[in-house]
């Protein structure tokens, strides 16, 4: 296991652990106003201080965790669900008017930058989570595509391929039955990617107002409301842009870590 992978490992399972903690417990109620308790800073009774309604950060940010999971996590299953087939589909047909069209098609999407087009579909659809998860699922569709198809390409030319094609499959049996138990592993780390490029989309809808939507806690939210208590409260800001950073920052080490364990050719360049 290489290191990136450990610490990748490490901090990915804290922020999910928090996240599932705060089903059951919070130190206190992620709702609860208490004014006279605001903009305190971090102390023995509130770890990670108060906000500007003296609602206790750690709290929202256990609940945050979860709000961000979720909506990353769905849209990634969107793309991948969507997005693999699709990839599937072109590479069995290369160079056929369905290649040409799904291919096309994601070229469409990535003329656009992603985030500004999420916040166009959200402002359209209406802010909330579901919204936000269906705006972030867009664009994992045809990362996903692009990702199976070129791997597909290169191995519908190998041997066990064309064994299989002798053997009387068919194109869609061969897609299901060979390739794609072989892109597997370049799918599992191309996921662990989109999965923290989620969290940061849902965080930048947040903090805009088009995801979540109070009472449930965000971290792009708490960064929209701590921007005018920088000076007064800093830790407001620090807390949920450190939460931000150090997931996205563990996604994207376990990434590296499982591209470099799961590579057969990195693998016997270690041994």
């Amino acid at each position: 296991m290489t290191r990136s992978l450990f610490l990748g490992g490490v901090l990915s399972a804290l922020v999910l652990l928090a996240a599932l903690l705060s089903f059951i417990w919070t130190p206190y109620d992620h709702t609860a106003l208490n004014i006279p308790a605001k903009l305190q800073a971090p102390n023995a009774e509130h770890w990670l201080g108060t906000d500007h309604f003296g609602r206790d950060i750690l709290s929202m940010i256990m609940v945050g965790a979860r709000t961000s999971i979720a909506v990353a996590l769905v849209a990634v299953g969107i793309g991948m669900g969507l997005g693999v087939p699709l990839g599937l589909a072109a590479a069995a047909k290369r160079g056929s008017w369905l290649d040409e069209g799904i291919m096309r098609a994601n070229d469409l999407v990535f003329a656009f930058p992603s985030l500004v087009i999420a916040i166009l579909i959200t402002a359209i659809l209406g802010a909330g989570a579901i919204n936000a998860i269906i705006a972030i699922g867009i664009f994992n569709i045809p990362v996903f595509a692009r990702v199976t198809r070129g791997a597909a390409l290169s191995l519908w030319q190998r041997e066990f391929i064309l064994a299989a094609r002798v053997a009387g499959k068919g194109a869609a049996r061969i897609s299901a039955e060979h390739i794609l138990p072989n892109v597997a592993n370049l799918l599992i780390v191309q996921g662990t990617i989109q999965f923290s490029l989620g969290i940061l989309a849902e965080a930048g809808l947040s903090y805009v107002g088009l995801g979540a939507q109070p009472p449930v806690p965000s971290w792009g939210r708490m960064l929209a409301d701590a921007q005018t208590m920088v000076s007064l409260a800093p830790h407001m800001a620090l807390v949920p842009g450190c939460a931000i950073i150090l997931t996205v920052l563990g996604l994207n080490l376990m990434g590296d870590g499982l591209r470099d364990w799961l590579d057969p050719k990195l693998q016997g360049g270690r041994a």
